[in-house]
């Protein structure tokens, strides 16, 4: 937190409802602009801890600093710590407009016009830009509270085509802006990166991080869209436990929540021990009296084993599914398993084949006569190994008949051919 004196008396203020000087006149013209931006980042880092009654607080700030801006006088908007706090505001939320025709009124060195056009082509949307005018820039170099939004900025910029460098960034941010919105926004970033990287020790500390300082973060939906993503790509080197342990430092519906969406994630890519581990995690973690089912832990415990496990154990869980509670997605799911179920469960075809009786004093000739109109290379809809071509000159003796096909090796390949349907129906379903 930052609490130096002049926070102290602004931001202090705010805690307790908007000062005369702020809410009394356009822009609160009793306050500077570093001022007023001092007090927004007091406020922000409370809503990072979790305060989301600051939210209406946060907005007002935002409004008056961009009237303050707008019509503040060139020279003030153009002191050193005003100029920063122009900065830091438009990465806080501000309004990139207000910030360009501030700068456009201002004589400024090169080196700071630089900063604030990367920033602002950053805002509106031209990373390129945004990368060559800050590429020179060395947040460490900068004040603190403007350092740590440049290493954010950055980072950020870089992330993928240079995911190792974005880290770097992403722990300078940190390390300048602790306790504050730019941590908790670097830790989400990590922890994004951590998991396509295949960098599980870095995605385990920084999801640790972030689930002790900033769960209660607005922004907390992002870090869980990463964290289970990470999950996924890295369950063969993370373990079962560590993600057990993370999760565990959350409330029980934040458990329940995360673990439906590994177990569903897991389910559709195959990831049968992973998708049963979260299915079980979320039917033990549901919140108050269990005296329903989770339909969702239900139908992601049976994707899960419909091509493993027991077939009967998996049509009684989607028996007990109330089709009502799913989304629209998840029902296709469930008429996926359903279909999957239907296929392991049906009889192979038998073979269509007619025993022919030999005559007594005739030829030697074969035993079983195909099928008329039948394909020679497959019996009863199963591949078989097409007959060879009768030789010249017949080798066989009077007594030899060929051996009908083996009604096991018959089951085990239409067992195989329905398996290999199985993928494919639940990648349709998952659409």
């Amino acid at each position: 937190m930052r609490l130096t004196a002049a926070v102290g008396v602004v931001g202090l203020a705010l805690v307790a409802g908007l000062p005369p000087a702020i809410s009394h006149g356009a822009g609160g013209s009793g306050l500077q602009p570093f001022q007023m931006v001092r007090s927004l980042q007091l406020v922000q880092d409370r809503i990072a801890s979790g305060d989301h009654a600051a939210l209406p607080m946060q907005r007002k700030l935002l409004e008056m600093i961009d009237a303050k801006l707008r019509e503040g006088d060139s020279k003030e908007l153009g002191e050193p710590r005003n100029y920063r706090a122009m900065l830091v505001y438009a990465m806080s939320g501000g309004n990139p407009t207000t910030i360009e025709a501030a700068m456009a009124r201002l004589d400024i060195d090169a080196k700071n016009r630089g900063i604030g056009a990367g920033i602002l082509n950053y805002l509106t949307g031209r990373p390129k830009e945004a990368q060559t005018a800050l590429a020179t820039v060395d947040p460490m170099l900068a004040p603190p509270e403007l350092g740590a939004f440049l290493a954010l900025v950055k980072g950020s910029l870089v992330a993928l085509e240079s995911p190792k460098s974005a880290l770097t960034l992403f722990d300078q941010a940190r390390l300048l802006g602790p306790g504050t919105l730019v941590e908790e926004a670097a830790l989400r970033r990590i922890v994004g990166i951590c998991g396509t990287t295949g960098d599980a020790e870095r995605f385990v500390a920084a999801s640790s991080q972030y689930v002790r300082n900033y769960l209660r973060s607005p922004y907390a939906s992002q870090f869980a869209d990463s964290f289970v993503s990470g999950i996924v790509a890295l369950n063969a080197s993370l373990g079962l436990d560590r993600i057990e342990k993370i999760v565990d430092m959350m409330h029980a519906e934040q458990q329940q929540v995360i673990y439906l969406r590994v177990a569903r994630r897991a389910a559709i890519d195959g990831l049968k021990e992973l998708s049963a581990f979260a299915s079980e995690k979320a039917e033990r973690k549901a919140p108050g009296p269990r005296q329903e089912e989770d339909p969702r832990a239900l139908l992601y415990s049976s994707l899960a084993s419909v091509t493993s496990g027991s077939i009967e154990e998996v049509q009684a869980k989607i028996g007990r599914i109330d089709r009502s509670r799913l989304s629209e997605s998840d029902r296709r799911l469930l008429d996926a398993v359903r279909a999957v179920a239907a296929e392991v469960t049906a009889e192979p075809p038998v073979p269509n084949i007619k025993a022919v009786a030999l005559p007594v004093d005739g030829p030697a000739r074969p035993a079983i006569a195909p099928v008329a109109g039948a394909d020679p290379a497959r019996a009863g809809g199963v591949l078989v190994a097409a007959p060879r071509e009768s030789p010249a000159i017949e080798t066989a003796k009077a007594d030899e008949t060929t051996a009908p096909p083996d009604p096991a090796t018959a089951l085990a390949a239409e067992t195989r051919k329905k398996l290999e349907a199985i993928d494919k129906l639940l990648g349709e379903a998952a659409k």
